[in-house]
């Protein structure tokens, strides 16, 4: 698919005309990954977005100095945009991104992008609903953290990396799950446990099959 392409499918330039799409894309290069590589850091001085054309991207938030663990915030597939806080604050990165799986990104300097959105309303509209929605998101994930245990909230991750399919397989390490989970590694793999258990799980290494999709979603709630 052409970079044009890839761009009008985000919603943060689905507004934009032709001619805009071809000057950001024209802009922009390719970067290739495998599974560990670290686009930034926290705390990194920013200088582009990226959008990601295969494979997926952790964002996430570490905490190395005291046991090195960190929380996965997001997950970015194919055709998320990620990367423009420090376009719109020019402060630095709020998180780390790193490749979980081989991936390709298409890089793009903010000095371009910056350039079309003091043109167009539209964009920049587009822009403040993206982060609007970002914004719930982190909303719903402190309610999680504050009303749901450790075992509801494995639960509600694992029904999210499903993609409503009751056969899958986990995208995750069992590490980085926890991360997303916000808990230890030997929490997450209880909860999973207690659900085996009880019959509304099944698991063989990373896949999986839900057999009650219903009692789980409920022990997500």
């Amino acid at each position: 698919m052409a970079h044009e392409q890839v761009l009008a499918e985000t919603e943060f330039f689905a507004d934009a005309p032709a001619s805009m799409l071809s000057f950001i894309a024209a802009s922009g290069k390719v970067k290739n990954l495998v599974r560990g590589d670290v686009l930034f850091e926290s705390g990194d001085d920013p200088d582009c977005i990226y959008v990601v054309l295969s494979g997926r991207i952790a964002i996430a938030i570490g905490n190395k100095p005291l046991d090195n663990r960190e929380t996965v915030i997001a997950l970015m597939d194919e055709g998320d945009l990620f990367g423009e806080m420090g376009m719109l604050d020019a402060s630095t990165r709020s998180a780390g991104a790193r490749a979980l799986e081989a991936s390709s990104v298409l890089e793009l300097p903010y000095s371009a992008v910056t350039e079309q959105l003091n043109s167009s309303s539209a964009l920049m509209w587009n822009v403040i609903g993206m982060l609007s929605r970002r914004l719930r998101a982190m909303d719903q994930a402190l309610a999680d953290s504050v009303f749901l245990d450790v075992t509801g909230r494995t639960a509600k991750r694992l029904l999210e990396l499903s993609e409503g399919k009751d056969d899958f397989t986990l995208p995750v390490t069992q590490e980085e799950l926890a991360g997303m989970v916000g808990a230890s590694r030997e929490r997450v793999n209880k909860a999973i446990a207690s659900f085996i258990k009880l019959r509304w799980l099944e698991q063989r290494d990373r896949s999986y099959r839900i057999l009650e999709r219903a009692k789980l979603s409920q022990r997500a709630l």
